[in-house]
This record gives C-alpha cells, structure tokens and sequence, in this order.
C-alpha cells in the first residue's frame, strides 16, 4: 500500500472521513447529496478487475455495508453505486444517496448544477452521520 497516492482531483472534490481495511473514505465537498467516494489503497489502479479478488470483494463489502447504512440514516430512495473514471483515472467507487425530487433526480449526479460545498456546521453533522453509519455497518 506504500505505492498509494490520491489523484489531485479527488484530493480536491472530497473530504477525507477515514481509513477502512482497503478503502480511503471520502465525503464528496457537495452538500445537495450524501455522496461518498471509496478509492482502494492500492497504486496504479484503474479498473476493478485490475484488483485481486479478495480486494474487488473487500471493495464490494465495504461499499454495500457503508452504502446500506447511510440509506438508513438519510431514508434515502435508491443508492447509486458507480465507478466511471472518465475523467479521474484513478480507480474509486461512488456511494451516492438519492432521494426522489433532489437536483439531479431521477437523472444521475454528475454535470447537474454547481457543487454547494459544506459550511462547518453542515460539515460536522454529516461526519457525525457517517461516523454512526461506520459502526452500524460494523466497518468501524
């Protein structure tokens, strides 16, 4: 895992919530969604078939438990799960709450509108959230 280095634009567009066994954490800094980016510590990843199998089933279990737990605790109505990489290379998973009638519903996130960063105190309410959604999914 030395060999990791975050891309300059997820670095940018996101958060850093934690560490878990084989994924960085990352709260995407737009506060219209509970978006979260799930980027393997591993170096020079692009696809996840790239990844042995015990990680691509490592990545999956994380992103289903914290996905799974975030849907409960924003009651959201559908979870978007997705790896594009057209723009960021850099293998990372997308762990996106959708809920009907939010600014990009039903369409997808990507390209609608500009990001509304977090102020502080929006900020910390999420990071408590996710914190909870950690332990209730038993990754934390």
């Amino acid at each position: 895992m030395s060999d990791f280095t975050l891309h300059p634009q997820l670095a940018a567009d996101t958060l850093l919530i934690t560490d878990l066994p084989l994924c960085q954490v990352r709260l995407m800094n737009d506060a219209r969604y509970a978006w979260l980016v799930l980027v393997p510590r591993r170096g020079d990843i692009r696809e996840v078939y790239e990844l042995p199998a015990d990680d691509q089933a490592q990545l999956w279990k994380e992103a289903t438990a914290l996905g799974k737990a975030l849907m409960a605790a924003r009651k959201g109505d559908k979870l978007n799960l997705a790896t594009l990489g057209n723009m960021v290379p850099q293998l990372h998973l997308h762990v996106i709450v959708r809920h009907q009638g939010d600014d990009a519903w039903p369409g997808p996130v990507w390209g609608q509108g500009s990001a509304l960063a977090y102020d502080p105190t929006q900020e910390a309410a999420m990071r408590a959230c996710l914190e909870n959604c950690l332990k209730e999914s038993g990754l934390g």
